[in-house]
């Protein structure tokens, strides 16, 4: 099958368009036929391994999954010998390392059945920033209605969900995005637009019940000022590829780790773990349109390098999706 590899540690330029064997499911995987996938910020880092430190998990000398990808949607293939529930010819989508190719094998509890009235370019780009959106807000900070609630980066590929989720919670939602991305983020619901080109939301006073940071290029102090005196700072920022670094933006976690124990604001970070359950609830916010995916872009599986590019170096807005 056809796929796209790195056998070693590197930018874009180390990705290779060739053909490997296709995978074989175990008992508890799932088979699927890659009809898309979409590229997120952590395929870059792994593509980087960066930081450095991440390579405990990424592959100490070169990546352990040597298929980048991460998302995707298609159809069952087969089943392992443990799975129930699904079966060859279901539509599906879900999360699993190598989706940038034609055939991926995934756990079972990392799939779901695909959004009834998505295509799958639109379902392959809701998995992972669906899901670190969904958790983020739901379970970490516990958005209440009436609550504000500000999402720095809400024109990435998490903070598009983000703004559209913290609506339908009913809070009053602030986006934080450059200026071509203004409209873009008003059309998704947000009540008040913050462009950083001209503004700094850290410095202008302003305190809100909740911040959701997708970015983390700001300190733990500044974060701080935004939030209020018992609201929440949630932390989720990966910060960009600036040519490697050891701990990159992981210090901006151990310093919360550090301070939480000293103030009333409530001092968080999100780590967001894919399950049947958050794919179900994403796949019926999808189907009822509370959440609808943003897609700014395809390209076919042959240039997910360039993909992959695009979003590292142009800061896409929304999500990219690579088509099979």
């Amino acid at each position: 099958m056809k796929a796209v590899v790195q056998d070693r540690y590197g930018s874009a330029d180390t990705l290779e368009f060739r053909d490997i064997d296709r995978p074989v499911p175990a008992a508890d995987e799932v088979l699927v036929r890659v009809h898309a996938a979409s590229v997120n910020a952590y395929d870059w880092h792994y593509m980087h391994g960066d930081p450095k430190l991440a390579r405990a998990v990424f592959g100490l000398s070169r990546p352990k999954a040597r298929v980048r990808g991460r998302d995707f949607a298609g159809r069952v293939e087969a089943v392992g010998s443990g799975v129930t529930g699904l079966k060859p010819g279901d539509e599906v989508y879900g999360e699993a390392d190598g989706a940038f190719a034609e055939f991926v094998c995934a756990k079972d509890g990392m799939v779901g059945p695909k959004p009834a009235n998505l295509t799958f370019e639109q379902a392959a780009a809701i998995p992972l920033a669906g899901n670190t959106a969904l958790i983020g807000l739901r379970d970490v900070a516990r958005v209440q209605p009436g609550q504000t609630v500000l999402v720095n980066g809400a024109s990435g590929g998490v903070g598009t969900f983000a703004v559209q989720l913290a609506k339908e919670y009913g809070a009053d939602v602030t986006a934080v995005c450059s200026t071509r991305n203004v409209d873009l983020v008003r059309s998704l619901g947000a009540d008040h637009v913050i462009d950083y080109t001209r503004e700094d939301f850290t410095r202008v006073g302003r305190r809100y019940d909740v911040v959701l940071d997708l970015v983390g290029n700001h300190s733990l102090a500044d974060f701080r000022r935004a939030v209020a005196p018992t609201g929440a700072l949630v932390l989720s920022g990966g910060g960009v590829y600036e040519g490697g670094s050891v701990i990159g933006p992981m210090a901006l976690f151990f310093r919360r780790q550090l301070a939480a124990p000293f103030t009333r604001q409530r001092l968080l970070e999100l780590a967001a773990r894919q399950s049947k359950a958050t794919l179900a609830a994403l796949r019926e916010l999808a189907e009822s349109g509370k959440m609808a995916p943003v897609v700014e872009r395809t390209y076919p599986l042959s240039e997910a390098a360039e993909a992959i590019r695009y979003l590292e170096v142009e800061h896409a807005r929304a999500k990219i999706v690579v088509t099979v």
